[in-house]
């Protein structure tokens, strides 16, 4: 059985040609009326199935001229048209002889159902009588009507679809500036997390059972799940930044960022963008927009090591944050507010540098809203044999050595010994002593004898006439020029300075700027 399926449409097409093909009729496809007629003057044709609104010859026109042609009356003809039909469009299509009249979109199983009726009730039936033609200005109307109808449908149609476009595109600009921010907090989280590798490859670990540091560690836990202030105060080496991330891990705020900011390590002309951020051509060299560790650390735990090295100007913003939780980035008008939990630690007297008038006394009383006082070395004495039994066994495996056992002499120079440098030192002693070590005991790389060291120095720096041994100040400023001298100036590194004194390169730099060593 042969149908002749007309529609300007290609998907129409396609989806006609399919079905009635995929129910053994042969398909014959045509774009309008007059290419219709071109296809019945080829052969044979069962059906018709054809849309109404076409260029050259609409289907209206298309079902009179059948009806009319003695020829071809006797094919019958299905309107398939769309949903904005009208009921003067079916009345006409009956009239004009039409045999049934369809909306799309039609159901494949319905509109089966309405072909085979259609060719049944066809087989049956007589020839048509004759149709009454319409006059021209009647089909010119009725055609107009249809046109207007459909050019409404579309111009309905074409609103939906720009209201969804421009909701589309808002949901998209939004989209967008999230997708921006969050990009621009990983670009400053990865930037600040390759800095934070070597700590969180460090020594982390609280290790003790004496007194001060159960005291310590009882002060750290009753702060924890608050969201005070607090302010650790200590000697270099005590450990406070490892004390600052188990205040952290106590907290409710674990689980969001912490932030570690060394003030003393930060540039001078660079602390503000660092700390608060800027914005793109802030200054010259500003290229991008910059987060900063106050705003990465949004939700989460800010720690200010060396405070006391902070400039007067940034104290003053640090002050504003601590009591509003807000701030301007560099170069922007616009107040940023943040949630953040600020631990700050010090090994200098902050009373004294407020009385030297270097640090705010407001800072001051704002930050000691909970200080915690870490012991030095010194004072805890019975938990050096646990550091350093674990030390050593941190870095036997790290060098593959078999370092096991600290004989009883080594132990007790490492007792003996008053540590300046607290556990920072020791950990680089025992650094250094794995590295020298050949056999399974512990061997100390130096001896460890403080007397011997400061009669050294004393005899090293005074003059050959000097009736009076030198200051303790002058001392400490000699052997730190010393051993500049002879690592080349060199702060940092495997041989800078820092690690031959055992202690930090901040903290070193800071000793270098009090007692006025710079390099000739």
């Amino acid at each position: 059985m042969n149908v002749l399926i007309v529609d300007d449409n290609e998907h129409n097409l396609y989806f006609l040609d399919q079905l009635l093909k995929g129910s053994g009729y042969e398909v014959r496809p045509a774009a309008n009326g007059a290419e219709a007629l071109e296809r019945l003057a080829d052969g044979r044709i069962d059906l018709i199935i054809s849309d109404i609104l076409m260029p050259v010859m609409d289907g209206f026109q298309l079902c009179r001229h059948i009806k009319t042609d003695e020829s071809l009356r006797h094919i019958p003809i299905i309107i398939y048209t769309a949903t904005y039909t009208s009921a003067k469009d079916e009345a006409l299509a009956f009239k004009l002889g039409a045999d049934r009249f369809i909306v799309k979109p039609c159901e494949p199983d319905a509109l089966m159902a309405e072909i085979r009726d259609v060719m049944a009730v066809a087989q049956r039936r007589d020839k048509a009588l004759p149709i009454e033609p319409l006059q021209e200005d009647e089909m010119l109307k009725l055609y107009n009507e249809r046109l207007v109808n459909k050019l409404e449908h579309k111009m309905v149609q074409l609103g939906k679809e720009v209201k969804a476009r421009n909701a589309a595109e808002k949901e998209l600009r939004k989209a967008f500036n999230t997708i921006k921010s969050l990009k621009e907090k990983l670009e400053a989280e990865n930037i600040y997390l390759r800095g934070e590798i070597k700590l969180k490859e460090g020594h982390g670990e609280i290790i003790g059972t004496s007194d001060p540091i159960k005291y310590a560690m009882h002060r750290i836990r009753q702060v924890a799940r608050t969201s005070t202030t607090v302010i650790l105060v200590g000697e270099t080496g005590t450990g406070k930044g490892v004390f600052a991330h188990l205040l952290h891990a106590e907290s409710d705020r674990r689980h969001k960022p912490f932030v570690n900011v060394t003030c003393a390590g930060l540039p001078a002309n660079l602390i503000e963008s660092e700390l608060f951020g800027r914005e793109k051509g802030a200054f010259t060299g500003a290229t991008a927009r910059q987060i900063g560790r106050f705003e990465l650390a949004h939700g989460g735990t800010i720690f200010l090591d060396e405070i006391g090295e902070l400039p007067l100007e940034q104290q003053t913003k640090l002050l504003r944050i601590l009591e509003d939780g807000e701030f301007e980035r560099l170069g922007s008008p616009r107040t940023v507010k943040v949630d953040v939990r600020v631990i700050a630690a010090t090994n200098q007297n902050l009373e004294e540098e407020v009385h030297q008038g270097r640090f705010r006394k407001d800072l001051l009383y704002r930050l000691n809203a909970f200080p915690v006082t870490l012991p030095p070395l010194r004072q805890r004495r019975e938990d050096i044999p646990l550091l350093a039994k674990f030390f050593t066994d941190k870095f036997s495996k790290r060098f593959g050595k078999c370092v096991e056992d600290i004989p009883p002499d080594t132990m007790k120079a490492l007792e003996a010994y008053d540590w300046p440098g607290n556990v920072r030192e020791l950990i680089n002693v025992i650094e250094r002593a794995v590295i020298v070590s050949n056999g399974p005991e512990l061997r100390l790389a130096e001896p460890l004898d403080v007397t011997t060291i400061a009669s050294d120095l004393t005899d090293t720096c005074k003059e050959p006439d000097a009736p009076q041994p030198k200051s303790l100040v002058d001392v400490e400023r000699d052997f730190i020029v010393q051993t500049l001298q002879e690592t080349g100036w060199r702060i940092e590194g495997p041989r800078g300075a820092a690690r031959v004194l055992g202690i930090n390169p901040s903290t070193l730099r800071s000793r270098m700027r009090k007692l006025g060593i710079r390099r000739p």
